[in-house]
């Protein structure tokens, strides 16, 4: 308990400046992934693409990221084993959070869409295993996580596949595909609202002191979906057909239409993945605000105090304006070739499939479902529209990610034991 009472403040000090590094990752990182279907596809410009996040991802991050981060914090290892000596929990946790970090520097430089919660808990699981005893891991938990891994591609490449088929086959298959662009386009961006505003009502406000029933968020869901809408129709009022840019594609004014309806899938995608992944910066660092906190007491119940969202948030936003254009390039432009059509369906599977699991407090793999959401795209118009070597090297990044996670996180678990204890 000494350890605690006389490092407190420099153990709740180097959690932030850890967490705020690993926030940073994120947003190189991981945002990248996120925008990058947007920029690929050309509906924003990498400016625009980072404002829209700036503002969407800190809005996430703060209003829906509570639920995920309990996760992190507590669902992963058996916290009351370590009562007696809970200086190891927030060795633990610093570990996690530098060791997670560096990966996802390296990963960054390298242009590698690999996966920040992968990271976060391969990290976790490894000082746990070694440092404390294999027996004190929640496998069960970990097994789940991990499940979701598989299940999150699979349901976003599955929602993205029948989302571009339906714009197959109501708009760019038809005689007039402008026309209909603008007539089905809004009934998207409804759904895009709606999706966004029933997760984060359910689920996402509670930290923040509102609670709706289930049909009370129905009824502001879809008032947010028509709002969305109504703002969608109006931004679409002055595109017009260019008959000279249709003769050389003939879908060239379909996609500008596409590119509107892009906005609010971006906006929907940052604000999914800020909810989801700001978790993995301040999970570890809320665990060690409450240790220090309660004066080595690792059983009391926290709140999760809203200046550790604002600080994931904040440094979720400076990795993507500092660092973010190069895992853009990978997402939007090297897996598939992406068009605005494409890419809205892509974004809008992948941002439904990280706030319904948002909602759930499984924290899913945003990239592994944005991947899974562009692959689905990209087969839906045949296995030949896919580059197969950069997937590859996608998937293997994606392998190393648990074992480079856990490996460093060993080595600093013991370097602060040494170093403190």
């Amino acid at each position: 308990m000494t350890v605690i009472a006389e490092y407190g403040q420099w153990f709740v000090l180097l959690a932030c400046v850890f967490g705020f590094f690993m926030a940073w990752g994120v947003g190189a990182n991981d945002v990248a992934n996120a925008m990058g279907t947007s920029v690929g596809s050309r509906a924003l410009t990498v400016k625009q693409a980072i404002i829209i996040a700036m503002i969407f991802e800190f809005a996430g991050a703060y209003l829906a990221g509570g639920e995920v981060t309990g996760t992190i914090r507590k669902g992963i290892i058996d916290a009351d084993v370590m009562a007696g000596s809970p200086e190891l929990l927030v060795y633990g946790m610093l570990s996690a959070l530098l060791a997670a970090g560096i990966w996802l520097v390296i990963a960054s430089l390298m242009g590698w869409p690999v996966s920040t919660t992968h990271s976060i808990v391969g990290a976790i699981v490894g000082f746990a295993a070694v440092g404390i005893g294999v027996e004190y891991v929640k496998w069960g938990k970990v097994t789940s996580i991990v499940m979701s891994w598989v299940v999150s591609p699979l349901l976003s490449g599955t929602l993205a596949f029948f989302l571009f088929r339906s714009v197959y086959r109501l708009i760019l298959n038809t005689d007039d595909p402008f026309t209909n662009a603008k007539r089905y386009v809004p009934m998207y961006m409804f759904l895009t609202g709606f999706i966004i505003g029933m997760v984060t009502l359910l689920k996402g406000l509670k930290h923040v002191g509102v609670e709706l029933s289930f049909l009370e968020s129905l009824f502001v869901s879809a008032l947010l979906g028509a709002v969305v809408m109504g703002i969608g129709i109006y931004m679409l009022r002055n595109i017009q057909p260019d008959p000279e840019a249709d003769s050389d594609f003939r879908y060239a004014s379909v996609e500008r239409v596409f590119a509107v309806l892009m906005i609010f899938t971006a906006c929907a995608m940052a604000f999914a993945h800020g909810s989801n992944d700001v978790a993995n910066a301040v999970g570890p660092l809320a665990a060690v605000v409450s240790v220090v906190a309660n004066h080595g007491d690792i059983a009391a119940k926290s709140a999760m105090p809203a200046w550790v969202l604002l600080l994931g948030g904040g440094g979720i936003v400076v990795g993507l304006a500092t660092f973010g254009y190069k895992v853009m390039g990978t997402i939007g432009r090297r897996i598939t070739e992406l068009t605005p059509s494409r890419g809205f369906a892509a974004e809008l599977a992948a941002g439904t499939t990280v706030v319904l699991a948002s909602g759930t407090g499984l924290p899913i793999s945003t990239t592994h479902t944005l991947v899974g959401a562009v692959l689905g795209v990209g087969l839906a118009r045949g296995i030949s529209a896919l580059n197969l070597r950069v997937i590859g090297t996608i998937f293997a990044s994606w392998i190393v990610t648990l074992p480079a996670g856990a490996i460093l996180s060993i080595l600093f678990f013991f370097m602060f034991k040494g170093m403190f204890g």
